[in-house]
């Protein structure tokens, strides 16, 4: 700041234009990187189809309430429902299409944590009682995945602030091990 105060008026000027000019672009740069749409996914998934069915979303990601990790259902999983329902459709086709060659359909992750966080989605959906709509959003009232939130430190803490045990739940070593 001393710098900037002992340069002439001119220099002053054009120096805090700089300065603000490389804090908007900056946030703009953030902000813009944070696209709120999922990752391009190998079968169009329309979860607003499954839950308009009855289809509960522990049904395909049945590890939630056993593991650190929700899971993805397998293509077995899929098959066992199609491709009697909806056999015409592209998406059910391409599934036959993975399920015929044995390959896995390689879906492509919507939310990554750093390698650092510990997250076990059994803790949150079994022990605690949330719902997947709190972190997931709604996303079975929408036709394609989306990112509903910026899953951040911050974002968790606002959580955990809020639950009864709460100053045990802002232990660094719940998260972080």
């Amino acid at each position: 700041m001393r710098v900037i105060r002992s340069l002439p008026s001119r220099w002053r000027l054009i120096a805090g234009v700089v300065l603000v000019a490389i804090v908007l672009v900056g946030a703009y740069l953030v902000f813009a990187s944070r696209s709120r749409a999922a990752p391009q996914q190998p079968i169009e998934f329309n979860h607003q189809l499954m839950v308009g069915a009855g289809i509960e979303c522990l049904f395909c990601h049945s590890n939630a309430t056993r593991s650190p990790a929700a899971g993805i259902p397998s293509v077995q999983k899929c098959m066992g429902c199609h491709p009697p329902i909806a056999a015409d459709s592209p998406a059910v086709k391409a599934l036959v299409g993975y399920w015929e060659r044995q390959e896995p359909i390689p879906w492509a992750r919507v939310y990554r944590l750093p390698r650092f966080v510990y997250f076990n989605h059994r803790v949150h959906i079994g022990s605690a009682g949330l719902n997947c709509e709190r972190c997931h959003g709604d996303v079975g009232n929408v036709p394609e995945t989306y990112v509903a939130v910026d899953m951040n430190m911050g974002w968790c803490l606002s959580c955990h602030n809020k639950q009864p045990k709460a100053a045990q739940l802002r232990d660094c070593v719940v998260c972080h091990r």
